[in-house]
């Protein structure tokens, strides 16, 4: 027999009104200070075994990630919101009160954090074998090697071609690794908080390009114009070796938000 679930969208300290369709049924839990968005949702759909079962299932899936998108974006249009994953339930109302008390005091710290803020992410982009031809080929080390592959007969050459690949590499990661200190020091000047992310490979991103940097900042409000300008002016700078700068946002701030434990059934 089907039973109701507690669909969790994110906490609030202030009470968000929605334009939701009765479908949608989302209303507001609130206790000790903290208010709940959540929706109810049925135990053959949203139960352990049944979600495992229907994240397969990519219709399912997407709208589903739609509606919570949809939720948490009404909800942080007027207000701060600490925005929960996908799927998390709670079993009953009671538990999710316990869950608001149990974290009372760290969801009163994210929120006093975020408050006024956005998320924004920055990726940037590169050719990095155009990026090798361009940076080193006037590399006086580089030359030398060159020049003693040339004179060199085919097994000693085999070596040292590898050896100047290894060398590209090295001061190739050298110089980026360096452009990336100097960006991320530049945007976080403009930050409230920076969150370094991981470096997705193509088959996520579907782009040609290498995922060189990547990472989220946290954005007041008052200073989103200096933000973006400063985006801006890193796009010239860097536009004559190959980076290729994608801003996005506002996002709802995951990656500041972060709990010391997280449930997802209790």
């Amino acid at each position: 027999m089907s039973e109701e679930l507690i669909y969790t969208y994110c906490i609030t300290a202030e009470m968000p009104e929605f334009d939701s369709t009765p479908e949608e049924n989302v209303h507001r839990i609130l206790h000790k200070g903290l208010c709940a968005v959540v929706g109810r949702v049925l135990s053959e759909e949203f139960s352990e075994d049944m979600l495992k079962k229907n994240l397969n299932d990519i219709t399912w899936f997407e709208s589903r990630v739609r509606k919570h998108e949809k939720v948490i974006e009404e909800a942080m249009g007027q207000t701060a919101v600490i925005p929960f994953k996908f799927a998390t339930i709670f079993k009953t109302e009671d538990s999710l009160k316990t869950m608001l008390e149990n974290f009372h005091d760290e969801f009163k710290d994210i929120l006093n954090k975020i408050q006024g803020r956005e998320e924004w992410g920055v990726k940037i982009y590169c050719n990095l074998e155009r990026f090798k031809t361009a940076v080193v080929k006037n590399d006086a080390q580089l030359l030398r090697m060159e020049e003693e592959i040339k004179s060199s007969g085919i097994g000693k050459a085999y070596f040292l071609n590898k050896k100047k690949e290894e060398f590209i590499d090295d001061i190739t990661n050298k110089i980026i690794t360096g452009y990336r200190i100097e960006i991320r020091e530049a945007l976080q000047k403009q930050s409230s908080a920076a969150c370094p992310m991981k470096l997705l490979p193509g088959e996520i991103t579907g782009r040609k390009e290498d995922m060189i940097f990547n990472a989220a900042f946290l954005i007041d409000k008052t200073n989103l114009k200096s933000f973006i300008e400063s985006i801006n002016y890193l796009k010239e700078m860097y536009d004559a070796i190959g980076f290729c700068f994608d801003c996005t946002g506002p996002w709802p701030p995951y990656n500041f938000c972060q709990l010391k434990e997280s449930k997802t059934t209790v």
